[in-house]
């Protein structure tokens, strides 16, 4: 096995090892997170179905990195119980559980989704 040398292989390589333990089911979908330099995403994905149910992203708000997150998370949970969805597993996507990734599943939780 060759060792991942940049940090996107690293990452990758993580995010493999989380996604071996974590899978969405229709009643318990999978809220991932994506982080870039400057914008954070969030899906919500039903793995048995191979489709993603929605995703919210940060380019239309304003403010600092962190608070965007916590946006991100609240309207992720706000789209989700409106299709009807009220319990996720989270999928922190081979990042720290740490920062932004945290902000986005504590302003999710806040909103009312259960994880």
């Amino acid at each position: 096995m060759r060792i991942p040398k940049t940090r996107a292989e690293q990452r990758d390589r993580r995010h493999r090892r989380v996604r071996a333990k974590v899978a969405g089911t229709p009643e318990r979908p999978r809220l991932v997170v994506f982080r870039s330099l400057k914008h954070i995403y969030a899906q919500i994905v039903d793995d048995q179905a191979q489709r993603t149910l929605l995703t919210v992203t940060d380019q239309s708000l304003s403010g600092t990195k962190t608070e965007k997150s916590v946006a991100v998370g609240k309207l992720v949970a706000e789209k989700a119980k409106a299709s009807g969805i009220t319990k996720v597993v989270f999928d922190r996507g081979g990042y720290q559980y740490h920062g932004r990734v945290k902000a986005v599943a504590d302003g999710a939780r806040e909103a009312g989704l259960e994880f």
